[in-house]
């Protein structure tokens, strides 16, 4: 299976910053529009950075100026550069991808969508 593993999270002061990186596994052929989500405790899960295939972007209002979703195609990775945190960034964070198109064992290219990482703790302390 495609698998998409996140990491970087973390415990960090208010006002701190922390870079996460979400990875998917195995051979890749391509990825569609990437994004991360984040959910704390008693709360809906919530988008926060998109960002496509050819790199248009888009933030929740509420982390737009400190946060930037990037990606590189290459390392079928896409990252979260997290800047100015706050407590109320804590949550769990949820790497999504609409789409990815891998090799399958004989060769052939198949789609798999709505692929979800296992998340990563994000803290932020005050």
């Amino acid at each position: 299976q495609v698998q998409l593993v996140e990491s970087g999270g973390g415990v960090v002061q208010a006002g701190g910053s922390l870079k996460l990186s979400c990875a998917a596994s195995r051979s890749i052929f391509s990825i569609g529009a990437m994004g991360w989500h984040r959910q704390a405790p008693g709360n809906q899960r919530e988008l926060v950075a998109r960002i496509t295939s050819g790199g248009s972007t888009n933030y929740a209002e509420s982390v737009k100026g400190r946060f930037a979703i990037s990606r590189d195609n290459a390392k079928n990775t896409v990252y979260l550069q997290m800047n100015s945190l706050k407590p109320e960034d804590t949550a769990v964070y949820y790497c999504n991808a609409d789409r990815v198109t891998y090799y399958s064992s004989n060769g052939n290219l198949r789609d798999l969508y709505d692929r979800w990482g296992q998340g990563t703790q994000v803290t932020v302390s005050s």
